[in-house]
């Protein structure tokens, strides 16, 4: 099973990679792609450039084989959309080879704002990791979607390919990118929060303020 992490990672830190590295195993593949994006549709404008970002996450998973990288988003102009990603990966491998998507609660609320998104469990499996505080509205289009295709265990997910959605409450680490962007702008430090070696190059890079 091919599984996508997607994200800013505006910068990367010790909360995505633990995150990745824990879905990884838990799901039982061999390895979990991280796809920054280019220009995000739902959020504010990065604070570092593609390129930076992506240097940042690469050298954040050198030395984990199970993590890769996959870049895909930054060479396409325009906005980020998953639904186009998600497409272009299924033409790669293939209609019969499991494909998942990971997603936290908090933009899975809004799940039908998304840019065809009603097209996206015809391509993938969408797996939800719980985040504190996040709730999926009652009723709301993503809670009919997440009661009518509830996967009940990983196996489900590998044994076809989309249209299952997990639900997941991995152990999280209560690190955020924001918090980690003010921090370099007041002037403190956050290491600790990050890998040395990102910090070291956000500084040698002047980004966030450093």
């Amino acid at each position: 099973m091919k599984v996508i992490y997607g994200g800013t990672f505006d910068p990367v830190h010790h909360g995505h990679l633990r995150l990745a590295v824990e879905l990884r195993e838990y799901l039982g593949t061999s390895e979990l792609a991280l796809v920054p994006c280019h220009i995000p549709p739902h959020r504010a404008t990065p604070g570092a450039t593609s390129d930076h970002r992506l240097e940042l996450l690469q050298m954040a998973v050198d030395g984990e084989a199970g993590l890769v990288v996959d870049e895909r988003e930054l060479g396409r102009e325009g906005a980020s959309y998953t639904a186009d990603t998600l497409r272009q990966i299924r033409h790669e491998i293939g209609p019969d080879e499991p494909l998942a998507m990971v997603v936290g609660t908090d933009s899975f609320a809004g799940f039908d704002r998304w840019r065809e998104w009603q097209a996206i469990p015809q391509l993938a499996h969408i797996i939800v990791v719980v985040r504190p505080g996040a709730d999926i509205p009652r009723g709301s289009a993503p809670a009919q979607l997440m009661a009518a295709r509830r996967a009940d265990s990983v196996e489900q997910l590998h044994n076809e390919p989309c249209g299952r959605v997990l639900v997941l409450e991995p152990p999280l680490m209560d690190i955020s990118a924001t918090s980690i962007r003010e921090k370099i702008a007041d002037g403190l430090s956050p290491r600790y929060l990050l890998p040395d070696s990102v910090w070291r190059r956000i500084c040698q890079l002047g980004l966030y303020g450093a």
